[in-house]
Order: C-alpha cells, then sequence, then structure tokens
C-alpha cells in the first residue's frame, strides 16, 4: 500500500501557553484509502495534530510528509490543496448566498475556469444527494444537510485526505447519519483517505484503525476491535464505549463469563442467543 501521511516525531506547543506541549514526539503513517479515527478527552492535542497535517500549524520538532511533499513553507500550499477539513459549525464555513455559490467559492479562489467549476459544483452535489437544494440558501438548510454542503464544498476542491474535525458533534442522530453515511460512500468510490477527529464512538466505529491520544500523546494505535476492548481503559479517559463493552461490563459484575474479545452488536445477540440455548 500507499503511504500519504507520514509523521516522524512531532512535537508542538502553543506559544501563548506556558503548559505541557500539546503534541509530545507523535509518530506514525497512514496508507492511502484508510480510515483514521483519532480519539481523546478534550485537551488531548486531537486537533493540534490535525492542524499540522494540513500544515495550518507547523511542528517545533519532527518531520510531517503528506504524499510526496515535506511540509515546509515551500510545500505548505500544495499540502493544503492535498488536505480538507470540515469543521465542527458548518455554519462558520458558509460564504455564498446559495448553496451553489458556496460550493463554487474555493473554486474560485484557485481559479478554476468557470466550465469547469460549474462541472464541479454538480458533481459534488450530486455526491452527497444535495443537487436539489443548489438553490437554496444554507442557512435555511437542517444541520445535517448544511455540513453535507460543507463536504460538498470540499469534495469539488478534490483533495486525497479529508479530515473531519467534529464534524458530527452538533449533529442530531439522523443527521449524524446522513453525514456518515455520506462520508463512507464518498471514500468508496474516490478512494479517499479519511481522518476523523471524534468523541462519538459510532463514528470511530466506521475507521478501519483508531488512534487514542492523552496529553498529547499517542497512547494506543490498533483497529477498533483492539481499541473497544479497552473498555474501562477509555471511559477512564473519559471516552465513551460502545454498548456491547458497557453489556459485558456489567454481566461480568454479575459473574457472568464473557468473552474476553470484542464484540459488535449482531456477535454480542449471537453470543447471548448461542449462551442461552446451552442452559
Amino acid at each position: 500500500m500507499t503511504i500519504i501521511i507520514d509523521l516522524e516525531h512531532i512535537s508542538y506547543k502553543y506559544q501563548s501557553i506556558d503548559e505541557q506541549s500539546a503534541l509530545k514526539d507523535i509518530s506514525f503513517s497512514i496508507e492511502k484509502g484508510d480510515w483514521v479515527a483519532i480519539i481523546g478527552h478534550n485537551g488531548s492535542g486531537k486537533s493540534t495534530l490535525a492542524k499540522t497535517i494540513n500544515g495550518l500549524l507547523l511542528p517545533e520538532n519532527g518531520k510531517v510528509k503528506v504524499g510526496e511533499y515535506l511540509l515546509d513553507e515551500k510545500n505548505v500550499w500544495t499540502i493544503r490543496q492535498m488536505v480538507g477539513m470540515v469543521f465542527q459549525n458548518p455554519d462558520n464555513q458558509f460564504v455564498g448566498s446559495t448553496v451553489e455559490d458556496d460550493v463554487a467559492f474555493g473554486l474560485e479562489n484557485q481559479g478554476i475556469p468557470r466550465e469547469e467549476m460549474v462541472e464541479r459544483v454538480h458533481s459534488a452535489l450530486e455526491k452527497v444527494k444535495m443537487s436539489e437544494f443548489a438553490k437554496r440558501e444554507p442557512a435555511r438548510l437542517s444541520g445535517g444537510q448544511k455540513q453535507r454542503v460543507a463536504i460538498a464544498g470540499i469534495v469539488a476542491l478534490r483533495p486525497d485526505i479529508i479530515i473531519l474535525d467534529e464534524a458530527t458533534s452538533m449533529l442530531d442522530p439522523q443527521g449524524r447519519k446522513e453525514v456518515l453515511a455520506t462520508i463512507q460512500e464518498l471514500k468508496k468510490k474516490e478512494n479517499l483517505t479519511v481522518i476523523s477527529i471524534t468523541h462519538d464512538i459510532d463514528e470511530a466505529a466506521n475507521a478501519n484503525r483508531i488512534l487514542v491520544m492523552k496529553e498529547g500523546e499517542l497512547i494506543h494505535d490498533g483497529t477498533p476491535q483492539t481499541i473497544f476492548s479497552y473498555g474501562q481503559e477509555l471511559t477512564a479517559l473519559g471516552l465513551d464505549v460502545p454498548f456491547p463493552e458497557k453489556l459485558k461490563s456489567a454481566l461480568k459484575k454479575r459473574g457472568v463469563e464473557v468473552p474476553k474479545e470484542y464484540m459488535t452488536e449482531e456477535g454480542m445477540v449471537e453470543w447471548l442467543w448461542t449462551s442461552s440455548l446451552k442452559k
């Protein structure tokens, strides 16, 4: 597989803060087409880490490489074109009076010819299933619809990587479901690399890999199955765990012998069913 993001011994400290570093000696790589979730308590360094990947912050120590480009003052704008970010509040990203105007904004800034721009806007809105809302005012959309328009604005720029920075945290369950389904479909069709900074366990569960941050350090790196099996440790960090892990913990306290490995809800139902048949 092709490595698209490579971090080597990254450290960063905010100049206005005299406390500990926001990032401490972080190293990992991400393969093209991966979906990686980064979880951790508030202030653990998640968003700072995301900002070093797309060049919003330059690390004090270490190296960041995106594609074939080393992050430095020479390559920073090229890297920002490769990495699109979708933030927590879509209202803060809207600048156009209509949905299609908003999606076109980034393309206009890049000097994309009008004919190509119209095609890209249409294509991006179609991909996030928002074509019928092209002439609508963004302010009149639901939360999930607004976030899908924000995603369309990034998709139109055709990045290689999309970073979701708490992008579903302000949405209701249905809106969150819509946005995650949209990202999953885009990832599959475009072979995008997705990094999600999140507190939401359902969002993290969509990833094929999870990184756990604590006080600026990377403390765990593994599959969702491996990470979610650290149930009590995640709870101690102020993080939620999937329902099957909560159920296993409750059963264990009642003296029931439960599987050690991580189980999905379907897997838990099957285990409970087969266990009851044995009695």
